[in-house]
């Protein structure tokens, strides 16, 4: 298995050599030349396996330069029920019609990007073990990455932590997870601006090949591959959770500002996996929906992305998707750059030739919207009918999901859960008129010491931060 850039300036390369990297060095997204393909019979003797068994079957078509056996250890020691409370690791739970949700929040740090995180943490590991090398981890969160990369990476040798959040833009439960770990290899900034900038900041420098070389600066972004690809394991793991035959179709509704998540769908559909719809849930910040709507993709500026009671979505460039653009222009490198230059000077683009809006129809991807009180009336809609409590963003992917679950009833829709509700407490209390119920441990999380550095907006600030951290 060999890796190219979406902008086609980068010559193939394996994985371990993009493991660490982020951006490619032409500025474009790491992706694989082809997509591993499972046949007919290859899927029904999947449908049997324990998460572990799937998370292996699904990675060494992706990870060919670890062997077998290493690869097997890492995966059997990131997927435990220690970390993950059962051995199902993503539990499916019924809602009610052909409604279910992907439990994916029952990680170390409550979140869905625990799944991917912590097996990222133990591939870091395991390189640099036998590397001898460190690694500078950089990377922006809009409220969950950076909880999951801090818990995935704090007891990690030769590894420090270097997180961007947007001040005051988090939740205040995610922000004391990510500032109370007082660990000496984590670093927090909070950045007086929106999680695009601190986005932007992050690939400002990792453009830079000479100071991300001198750094060591690795990234845990869903820019990553190794992210993504872990991520497609759990769609595997849901589909076979509620067919009972290969020949069923199933949707998935996914919450996305990042459209890391959503593509990593995308991956396992590709990959064979029967994949009716991908709907993606936005909230106010609605660029996406914007897009597979009209076919414009017009990112907004900082002061007109909205804070909302979702806030990990809130985000206006969505940084994954370039990938699923790469896809539609038939894998065209220049063709990626072009628009990207676009999308750099302030601009938009718009599919408009034939051949590109036929692959978005092909691709049967599709979307919609929330708002504040859509996803109050979502929270308070499942909690009586179910006594069960959502968290915003998943509320938000109830809201979108309905419309397409009772225009197919015939196929089961799965509904990605984002978090824990307790992560956004002051909006399930103005839902549904209590607390959401927190995890042992974590009554007094808000009270806790914190370590945290304010930032300006500004890459300069940050550069001059990481030589520090770095002494390099």
């Amino acid at each position: 298995m060999r890796y190219v850039s979406t902008r086609g300036q980068m010559e193939a390369r394996p994985f371990l050599e993009i493991l660490m990297e982020g951006l490619a060095p032409d500025g474009g997204l790491v992706v694989p030349q082809s997509i591993p393909n499972f046949t007919p019979a290859e899927l029904e003797a999947m449908r049997p396996m324990s998460y572990n068994d799937l998370a292996f079957t699904v990675l060494s078509r992706f990870i060919d330069d670890i062997s077998v056996e290493d690869l097997r250890v890492l995966v059997d020691s990131t997927y435990t029920v220690e970390a993950f409370g059962s051995a199902d690791i993503t539990p499916v739970t019924p809602l009610w019609d052909n409604m279910s949700i992907l439990e994916l929040s029952n990680g170390p740090s409550l979140a869905f990007k625990d799944v991917a995180m912590q097996f990222l943490g133990n591939l870091f590991a395991y390189v640099l073990e036998r590397s001898g090398d460190e690694l500078n981890i950089l990377g922006a969160t809009s409220g969950d990455t950076g909880g999951a990369a801090i818990y995935a990476m704090r007891s990690k040798p030769r590894i420090k932590v270097l997180m961007l959040s947007p001040l005051g833009r988090t939740s205040a439960f995610q922000a004391a997870q990510m500032f109370s770990v007082l660990d000496e290899n984590i670093h927090n900034i909070a950045v007086r601006g929106v999680f695009d900038d601190c986005q932007d900041i992050v690939k400002d420098v990792g453009e830079d090949a000479e100071f991300k070389a001198r750094h060591r600066i690795g990234t845990v972004n869903s820019i990553n591959w190794a992210r993504v690809v872990a991520q497609s394991v759990y769609y595997f793991k849901g589909y076979f959770a509620v067919t009972k035959s290969n020949t069923e179709r199933v949707s998935f509704t996914v919450p996305s500002g990042n459209f890391g998540n959503v593509y990593a769908g995308w991956i396992a559909k590709r990959m064979g996996l029967p994949i009716e719809r991908l709907v993606v849930a936005t909230n106010e910040n609605d660029v996406l929906h914007e897009f597979f709507d009209s076919g414009r993709y017009a990112p907004r500026g900082s002061a007109q992305v909205q804070a909302t009671s979702s806030p990990s979505m809130d985000i206006s460039k969505a940084s994954n998707f370039e990938r699923f653009v790469w896809d539609l222009v038939n894998q065209d490198g220049d063709t990626v750059a072009g628009l990207y230059r676009q999308i750099a000077a302030g601009g938009s683009f718009t599919l408009e030739t034939d051949e590109y809006r036929r692959a978005l129809s092909d691709s049967k991807f599709a979307s919609g919207a929330s708002t504040h009180e859509t996803r109050l009336n979502s929270i308070r809609e499942v909690h009586q009918r179910t006594g069960r409590i959502i968290d915003t963003h998943t509320a938000d992917a109830f809201t979108v999901s309905r419309q397409f679950a009772a225009a197919q009833p015939e196929i089961p829709m799965l509904i990605l859960e984002t978090a824990l509700p307790a992560k956004f407490g002051e909006t399930i209390a103005e839902a549904i008129g209590v607390d959401a119920p927190r995890p042992a441990g974590l009554e007094d999380l808000e009270q806790r010491p914190r370590r945290v550095v304010e930032m300006d907006n500004s890459a300069t600030a940050v550069r001059a931060y990481v030589e520090s951290v770095t002494g390099k």
